[in-house]
């Protein structure tokens, strides 16, 4: 009897580390390279503090790895780095989301053998924390590219980073920027300015006018009902909930292209194509790289003011899983539930550059 029970016992602890083991590798990246860590200096924030965290990046490994900057705080933050949850509900990221070329190496950080690097991020600046409450954070980011440039194959997967969860106590402020539910069909399809040269005055409203030619064209094929490789390319297997939602999607991307009140922001310098605040309609920020694109065909200047207008929540309400025609098509094949959320894979649609049937 005494035997069994100490073998029972021990059994119980072996399990027990066992789990304890691999909840420590959360924050890691494949290999263990990669470690995230939160801390904060208090328990609670009243209105109006900034809601400051300590990220600390860290590689604990004896080889240097590298990580993609746009998912990290290290310039600044430019994606929803963090999972805010309140009393059990998702916390809505109120920040800018970028269209961006496929990364290339001097994209990334590269952090030596036990080297880390530390920033502080207030999320009120990037997250709705309008109501009062226990606020739990995380740093959650995932990408096909987190850790290498390399073309996406098919046996590549997801790389994901993430990190220890922290609970904090947040007076409600009030929102960075409220949620504008305005009817597509109350608008009246002006376009304004800011900070455009004649030239660029110009550029802006001509890939406007083939946004609206191309929005045109992909609900047409869609209301059609045609399945062919045009649409599986990009969006995967048929599934007729996918498919309506598609069809839903790109009604409202052509109703807001051609209706909307868009302004154009032309401030940006980053070498990025565009962003939006998607809870900011229809303000869209043209960056350096949309004046060097071309008109039409693959990452346009058209093909971005799609994928831009996608982002907004009064539209399509999508996200950027993968950047890149090889990405694109690989989450088609992988993940089609994510292809219909991921706003290059509507852009790739929309251009059908090279033409599919």
């Amino acid at each position: 009897m005494f035997k069994t029970v100490t073998i029972s016992i021990v059994l119980a602890l072996v399990i027990l580390f066992a789990a304890l083991g691999g909840a420590a590798q959360v924050g890691a990246a494949a290999g263990g390279e990669v470690n995230v860590t939160l801390t904060v200096d208090q328990p609670s924030f009243v209105a109006g503090q900034p809601v400051t965290v300590h990220v600390t990046i860290a590689n604990p490994g004896d080889k240097p790895v590298k990580v993609l900057k746009w998912y990290t705080p290290v310039d600044e933050v430019e994606d929803a780095l963090f999972a805010l949850v309140r009393d059990g509900q998702p916390v809505q990221y109120v920040g800018a989301i970028y269209k961006r070329p496929a990364p290339k190496h001097e994209d990334y950080i590269n952090l030596k053998a036990g080297e880390s690097v530390t920033r502080d991020v207030d999320l009120a600046q990037y997250y709705d924390l309008s109501v009062s409450g226990d606020y739990t954070v995380a740093y959650d980011v995932a990408s096909w590219n987190l850790y290498s440039e390399k073309e996406v194959g098919s046996n590549k997967r997801v790389e994901v980073l993430t990190s220890n969860e922290v609970t904090v106590w947040i007076d409600g402020r009030a929102a960075q920027s409220a949620l504008t539910t305005v009817p597509l069909a109350a608008v009246t399809g002006t376009t304004t300015f800011n900070r455009c040269t004649t030239s660029q005055q110009s550029a802006a409203l001509g890939a406007r006018t083939q946004a609206s030619t191309y929005s045109a064209d992909a609900l047409a094929y869609l209301n059609a009902n045609k399945q062919g490789a045009r649409y599986t390319t990009w969006f995967g297997t048929y599934n007729s909930s996918r498919y309506n939602t598609i069809t839903s999607h790109f009604a409202s991307i052509g109703g807001a292209m051609d209706t909307a009140p868009v302004k154009f922001d032309c401030s940006c310098k980053k070498k990025y194509y565009a962003y939006v605040y998607p809870t900011q309609p229809y303000t869209i920020y043209l960056c350096s790289v949309f004046w060097t694109a071309p008109l039409t065909g693959t990452d346009s200047k058209a093909g971005t003011l799609i994928h831009e207008m996608s982002h907004f929540n009064v539209v399509a309400s999508t996200d950027d899983y993968v950047y890149g025609q090889a990405g694109a098509k690989n989450l088609a094949i992988s993940n089609p539930s994510q292809a219909i959320d991921n706003a290059d894979n509507h852009e790739y649609f929309a251009e059908n550059t090279p033409a599919l049937p």
